[in-house]
């Protein structure tokens, strides 16, 4: 789980009757990141800031969150109890938490009307623990299924997957909420996926979205590879991914407390495809 790498917090909020629900992951600080977005309909916020040229190197938080761009809201509320810690980008005016978001979208699932709030992004962060955390139909995952591509009697559901790749002294873990258009590839998986099922759902149901964290110590160029890597993940473990109609996200962070002298990037790389590739396999399993 994601909390095998020292310092990282992980805290749901969830609604099991509404089946939404957002994921707050708390980083140490100076935690370095940067990610990529490779679905046709990402709903994000603060994503640009992790190009490798933008100023700011370091992340506070990262949220998944159900709700679609509603759920973005859950953001603010991360934002605000890491204010109250004294968390944040330094400026004149004081620090400023920098928190990335990424929703998907669970609004046909249970009742569209109940979606994640700046108070449940809130909850969620003070909620955030290191140690074991649930998976599966919690959090951002409550809502999320997959194989909607095949219609409704091919929909299954998704949820929150994880896991944790090691090697020496490097730990490389993936927490992935996976709300596919297409279905989890355990790798046996036809090269056909047949005909998509037309209806209005099919296009605008869907999104995996997660964070890989590693304890090694990258720069911020080497964690956007690394997201690159990642989504080489969600391709081999979805299928199809990176459609027009899921928003697939992923965000790479590195706490930095083994160093990259010990760690080939390259490595780190090949161990984060192979993280998120666990992790949504886990929901299939």
């Amino acid at each position: 789980m994601l909390t095998d790498v020292p310092g990282v917090r992980v805290g749901h909020w969830t609604n099991a009757d509404a089946k939404t629900g957002c994921t707050v992951v708390v980083l140490p600080e100076n935690t370095i990141a940067s990610g990529e977005i490779r679905g046709g309909a990402p709903a994000t916020r603060e994503f640009a800031l992790l190009d490798p040229l933008r100023l700011v190197s370091t992340i506070d938080a990262v949220v998944l969150s159900g709700g679609s761009a509603f759920g973005l809201a859950a953001g603010d509320g991360a934002v605000g109890w890491l204010e109250q810690q004294g968390r944040g980008f330094s400026t004149k005016a004081g620090p400023v938490p920098i928190v990335v978001g990424m929703s998907l979208y669970d609004l046909t699932t249970g009742d569209g009307t109940v979606r994640p709030t700046a108070a449940n992004g809130a909850t969620a962060a003070a909620a955030a623990t290191d140690g074991p955390h649930r998976v599966g139909l919690v959090g951002a995952g409550t809502g999320a299924t997959v194989g909607k591509w095949g219609g409704p009697d091919t929909t299954t559901p998704g949820g929150l997957g994880t896991a944790t790749i090691r090697s020496g002294d490097i730990v490389v873990s993936a927490l992935i909420a996976v709300n596919a258009l297409g279905w989890i590839d355990d790798g046996t998986t036809t090269a056909d996926p047949g005909p998509r099922f037309a209806a209005a759902d099919s296009d605008f149901g869907n999104t995996t979205i997660g964070i890989v964290v590693t304890n090694v110590k990258l720069s911020k160029a080497d964690c956007h590879l690394a997201a690159q890597s990642g989504h080489d993940g969600f391709a081999r473990a979805l299928h199809p991914a990176h459609t027009s109609a899921d928003g697939d996200a992923l965000v790479v962070a590195a706490t930095g407390t083994v160093d990259q002298e010990a760690a080939d990037p390259a490595h780190v790389r090949v161990l984060v495809q192979h993280a998120v590739v666990s992790a949504i396999r886990s929901l299939g399993s």
